[in-house]
């Protein structure tokens, strides 16, 4: 297999108890051209997941394998060094996180070009860059001339500026509005269509990660508790026949209280007592669209 291959990945963090086990003898393979999605609630170890794997943090035991890389290679990429001065490493992850984190004295251009070197820097290929990710024409604007969608283009843009072998995603559509999320999904499979990139994307959404996923990791108990193959052609509606079943077994895999925090799910709209004062987190489905709502 080409791709990531973890096993018994731990990591703990001190606590007023001692230490608390965020990961705890984690197995799993992530492959090489596809879009493994990571569901699970608050503090199961997502974020921490990726960043192990993107060597911005040490495990405390157990073992991250880079296929197709000899040892030595694995290990430079480990300590974050080139094997030799000069040459590129021969794995390299780039990480997007929730906020897009760009520079506000940078233009995209720039911003997109930030962090490679001077002589990565090629005209051509930012260019390319910029087409992929739908920004031609806006190469000179600013972040406070943006949307927040298009800010998260320009974060997505620099992690394949990159040219990674595996693209982190730690929830980068969580801050958006229901429709710029939307919007974004779908760009995400249009650049991995063309690019190929392989993608680790971290979500609490359950309709995200079906309309994502070839595959969906259930995180639970510092462990893959579950994985489930989606093989679905895109585009995908989370509502649709085909993912009900699917969309069952992990729900009842999360169990009722841990599934409707994550996924959203609530009582049908009928059922729905409008007129309460309080607060009511749901989805309201209309057709086969769901329009997420915070507050009715």
């Amino acid at each position: 297999m080409n791709g990531i291959e973890i096993r018994g990945l731990k990591k703990s963090y001190p606590s007023e108890d001692g230490r608390l086990s965020v990961l705890d003898g984690l197995d799993l393979d992530l492959e090489e051209g596809a879009v493994t999605v990571v569901l699970g609630k608050s503090g199961c170890g997502k974020t921490t997941l990726l960043r192990l794997i993107g060597g911005l943090e040490e495990a405390d035991g157990g073992n991250i394998r880079f296929c197709g890389c000899t040892e030595s290679e694995r290990d430079a990429f480990s300590a974050g060094r080139h094997l030799e001065k000069g040459s590129p490493p021969a794995f390299k992850t780039a990480y997007v996180f929730q906020e897009p984190r760009l520079m506000p004295w940078l233009n995209v251009r720039d911003n997109i070009a930030f962090g490679l070197k001077r002589k990565e820097r090629r005209k051509d290929d930012i260019s390319a860059v910029i087409r992929a990710v739908g920004l031609s024409g806006f190469e000179k604007a600013y972040p406070s001339q943006l949307s927040g969608g298009m800010q998260q283009r320009v974060a997505l843009g620099r992690a394949l500026a990159y040219k990674p072998s595996f693209i982190m995603m730690d929830e980068p559509f969580a801050a958006l509005d229901y429709f710029t999320r939307e919007s974004m999904q779908r760009e995400l499979l249009r650049i991995r269509a063309e690019t190929g990139a392989s993608i680790l994307f971290v979500t609490h959404s359950l309709d995200e990660a079906l309309i994502l996923a070839d595959k969906i990791v259930l995180l639970s108990g510092g462990r893959a508790a579950a994985e489930y193959p989606v093989s679905l052609p895109h585009p995908r509606n989370p509502l649709e026949d085909s993912l009900a079943g699917l969309r069952h077994s992990i729900l009842n895999a999360l169990g009722e209280a841990v599934s409707s925090r994550i996924s959203g799910a609530a009582p049908k709209a009928d059922a729905l007592n409008i007129s309460s004062k309080r607060p009511v987190y749901g989805l309201l489905y209309a057709r086969e669209r769901i329009y997420t709502r915070e507050r009715i």
